[in-house]
């Protein structure tokens, strides 16, 4: 009877603070990266590889998940942060929310340039951005390299978006590291006197606007272009891949990396580095018409049909880390 009761004590114990920890497993997700996205990635890693993790996310926009991250510091849940370009991953470290990552498979996977010197972020997947033209207006002989849409043939026919987004932010700090800061200057003083139109909001409405007559070049990521031409695929466009002859297309990432105050880093790595595998890979480039980060995954048909080219393998951190001479030069310019 002694004993009896001593193991329903016992019981009673860990019923209430004995929970196995497998159980309290939970991995906590900050994504700027859609639902869209995310939650399929996050279904096919449960059933697949860890039955017994559950996994929570939240998405928003890259900025306000920074400003939330750095409002709870050490009491934050979040053990991932998600998002897309470089800019936001350098913002990220800079303000102290992420912390290194100790991962022999996500250094075989994820080639040097596209990661974080100390590996404090890794990029999952890889976005061009690049030159798109009018077919019935542009000759691709005229189309040479960034630099040379500062020419005056260009005057009235160049189309861009705002310099207030990130993707053109990361370009022109890349522009600074290939060219330095006095060559950019001129080059992007170009751009402004080639505008055909006010900037526009986003690489769809500059695609639009190529369509429809009021501009004949313009910059934009691959995938808006894929996104567009699945809805027109008759649209008179093409992209061309600038910069062959010497560094290459400028590309940018969407990467993650483990917060500071991780609760479940384990997990956290765990996850990130299924995401540099094959299955992961080619979800979260065919998705959303990317290329994947892992060189050995091959990119979906329709992103292949684009054409190969060569890309520019300066280490993407420094986009990050000269953007703000790149937004105070845009600036300058009267590049808004």
């Amino acid at each position: 009877m002694r004993f009896t009761l001593v193991g329903l004590l016992l019981v009673m114990l860990c019923s209430s603070g004995c929970t196995s920890s497998n159980d309290e497993r939970t991995l906590v997700i900050y994504s700027a990266r859609n639902e869209q996205l995310i939650k399929p990635l996050i279904d096919l890693y449960i059933k697949t590889q860890d039955p017994a993790l559950k996994i929570d996310y939240i998405t928003d926009d890259a900025s306000a998940l920074l400003v939330r991250l750095e409002a709870e510091n050490k009491t934050t849940q979040a053990d991932l942060l998600i998002t897309v370009d470089v800019g936001n991953l350098w913002q990220a470290q800079q303000r102290n929310l992420l912390s290194p990552i100790k991962s022999a498979v996500l250094d075989s996977m994820i080639p040097k340039h596209l990661r974080q010197a100390d590996n404090m972020w890794f990029g999952l997947s890889v976005r061009a951005r690049t030159i798109v033209y009018s077919t019935e207006r542009v000759d691709p002989e005229q189309l040479v390299t960034y630099e040379d849409l500062a020419n005056s043939k260009w005057h009235g026919r160049l189309c861009l978006r705002t310099a207030k987004k990130v993707y053109n932010q990361s370009l022109v700090a890349s522009l600074i590291a290939n060219l330095g800061e006095e060559k950019t200057e001129e080059i992007v003083s170009g751009w402004v006197n080639n505008l055909a139109t006010d900037v526009f909001s986003s690489d769809t409405q500059v695609m639009d606007a190529i369509l429809a007559g009021q501009c004949d070049v313009g910059v934009v990521n691959t995938y808006y272009f894929g996104r567009l031409m699945k809805e027109k695929p008759d649209a008179k466009l093409a992209l061309f891949w600038p910069n062959q002859s010497d560094r290459g297309v400028h590309i940018n990432i969407s990467g993650a990396g483990v917060t500071r105050f991780a609760k479940n880093r384990d997990d956290a790595i765990a996850f990130l580095e299924w995401l540099a595998k094959s299955d992961a890979q080619r979800m979260i480039a065919d998705e959303n018409q990317e290329y994947p980060a892992n060189p050995n995954v091959s990119s979906a048909n329709e992103v292949a049909a684009w054409g190969k080219f060569k890309a520019d393998k300066l280490a993407v951190e420094l986009a990050g880390k000269l953007q703000k001479k790149a937004i105070k030069l845009m600036d300058r310019v009267g590049y808004h």
